[in-house]
């Protein structure tokens, strides 16, 4: 964990449901900024470990763990596991009180959003759709970046709590509204990855000091994040660590998906989906979606 300083907030009494590489260091960040914390976890050995790393209680279901929570934070899997920990007979939905807000971390569809949020709103609770980019990283220094979905009123209960582990917590619309700029975003990502996976490949095989070469173009038009952060790992062709292969086509069929349903064209994003599926055949699934490079080498 970082040693961020965190700006004064009132202390909630907040759960957190999902603790994996994203949830586990997120929920860490409530903890250290006051907050009261209770977590859930399907294992729940990694609920207890939480624990004992950062105070607070972990409970066995999600439905225990909300109990009296003023905010409810969840980072699970995709829809059904989100329909599970909300509206499944021990879920979130069943025992929080009334005023409560559910904010979803997932990287879900736009209709479990707006499905949740409907659902919430019948048994007088707030939703507010939030998947994150930033990554592991971004977790753990407390850096990542939310975009949200969802009412005014329940977005500014929630949003100075979420600045524990968040450099910008930015409302953009309705329910499914966050899930929306979530796609866009991994459009972005996978196009500029790609191109940064030729742009390597190519300077190695003519010969250049790719390190130096994006030390130089890394300073002019050619920046980003990418760049900076994985380039110099493409280089060293170092791959196990950071956002899965898997999860990254999880994304991308979410982005096809939705796109197909707005009559948007995602060319490039739907080959840069089938470049993801050759390394998942020769056993990349859970590499940094940076190892597009091995296809070009």
């Amino acid at each position: 964990m970082s040693s961020k300083t965190y700006e004064p907030v009132a202390p909630r009494t907040v759960a957190f449901l999902g603790l994996g590489v994203m949830g586990h260091p997120m929920a860490g960040h409530l903890a250290r900024a006051g907050h009261r914390v209770t977590v859930y976890n399907r294992t729940f050995a990694k609920a207890e470990a939480w624990v004992q790393a950062y105070g607070g209680a972990a409970e066995p279901t999600p439905k225990a763990a909300v109990a009296g929570a003023d905010i409810v934070f969840a980072c699970v899997g995709n829809d059904a596991d989100l329909r599970a920990v909300t509206l499944g007979s021990d879920g979130a939905f069943q025992a929080m009180k009334p005023g409560a807000v559910f904010v979803d971390h997932t990287t879900a569809s736009a209709d479990i959003a707006r499905e949740l949020a409907a659902a919430a709103s019948a048994r007088g609770l707030g939703f507010v759709d939030a998947p994150v980019s930033g990554g592991n990283l971004g977790a753990v220094n407390g850096a990542l970046t939310v975009m949200c979905g969802g009412e005014a009123g329940d977005f500014a209960r929630i949003q100075p709590v979420a600045m524990a582990y968040s450099k910008a917590v930015t409302l953009l619309g309705p329910a499914g509204s966050g899930q929306l700029a979530k796609m866009v975003n991994q459009i972005a990502i996978a196009g500029l990855v790609q191109g940064l996976s030729e742009a390597i490949a190519f300077g190695q095989k003519a010969g250049l000091d790719m390190k130096a070469v994006l030390g130089v173009i890394g300073k002019g038009a050619a920046q980003s994040w990418q760049m900076d952060n994985r380039g110099p790992t493409m280089i060293d062709d170092k791959f196990d660590f950071g956002f899965a292969v898997d999860w990254m086509r999880k994304d991308l069929g979410l982005c096809l998906e939705e796109a197909t349903r707005h009559g948007a064209r995602l060319p490039v994003t739907a080959l840069v989906d089938q470049f993801y599926a050759d390394l998942q055949a020769a056993g990349g699934n859970r590499l940094d979606t940076s190892s597009l490079i091995k296809r070009l080498r």
